[in-house]
């Protein structure tokens, strides 16, 4: 256990894919970019998705633009690839009650 984390393949960050809704590949970063109806309510959801990253202990970058929140995830002790703690985080994220367009 606390060993590295080990990189996802190809194929199982694309089956991890086919259940997360709007998430997409960039490169070795999952990403997904959620709309939302006022500036306000994208920092609401960037503080609660900052809530559930902090309680796993595993932290995006994000970008807040007006009316975007842009989530984006890998895993820096992976060499920067995505693992399971990325698609574990992203799932987290997709079962916040607030549900923002993306």
């Amino acid at each position: 256990m606390g060993g590295k984390p080990q990189a996802l393949t190809d194929e199982q960050i694309h089956e991890a894919l086919v259940n997360l809704p709007g998430w997409e590949r960039d490169g070795d970063i999952l990403t997904k970019t959620f709309k939302l109806d006022q500036y306000l309510a994208g920092i609401a959801f960037a503080s609660a998705v900052g809530v559930v990253a902090d309680g796993l202990d595993h932290h995006p970058d994000m970008h807040i633009g007006y009316k975007k929140v842009t989530v984006r995830f890998n895993t820096h002790s992976a060499d920067g690839k995505i693992t399971a703690k990325d698609v574990d985080a992203a799932t987290a994220i997709e079962n916040l009650p607030f549900k923002p367009e993306f």
